[in-house]
């Protein structure tokens, strides 16, 4: 074959450090923007951007040239930097460390979308830490469970 063709689909789940509530209605939608630029100049195309005020919700096709950690590196450390200059009242913002990050099949995606299209009304009964056990727990992904609830 004289190429390489690759759909790589992702959800990927990150939180704020101490997952702090600052991710507001008035500022969230720029930033879900801003790190679907980032997938756009890593060669990737951003599906959805969402989440709720402690995390954040990334559906992109990935570009094979790029790891899941490093595009995930790009995307916390641009937004936190942006974030910064931004916003002068978040000087303190930081991204916690780690994340999720989870395989999604071409015929996934639709389900996907809808699930981080309605993270606000999901979050009203269910925790950020509840929801990432139960994603840990259907991928069959080992996890110590001290770290899901700093």
């Amino acid at each position: 074959m004289a190429g390489s063709y690759t759909a790589l689909y992702y959800h990927i789940v990150f939180s704020v450090k101490d997952r702090r509530p600052v991710l507001s209605p008035d500022i969230a939608p720029r930033i879900y923007e801003y790190i679907a630029g980032v997938i756009r100049v890593i060669g990737g195309v951003p599906i959805i951007v969402g989440g709720a005020v402690d995390h954040m919700h990334v559906l992109a096709r990935l570009d094979k040239a790029y790891t899941v950690s490093n595009a995930v590196r790009r995307m916390k450390a641009g937004s936190s930097k942006w974030i910064h200059e931004t916003f002068p009242d978040m000087k303190d913002f930081a991204w916690q460390e780690g994340y999720g990050a989870f395989s999604i099949s071409v015929t996934g995606i639709d389900r996907t979308k809808r699930y981080i299209e309605n993270q606000v009304v999901h979050h009203q009964t269910v925790t950020f830490q509840e929801e990432l056990l139960e994603f840990l727990k259907r991928h069959n992904i080992p996890y110590d469970e001290a770290y899901i609830w700093k």
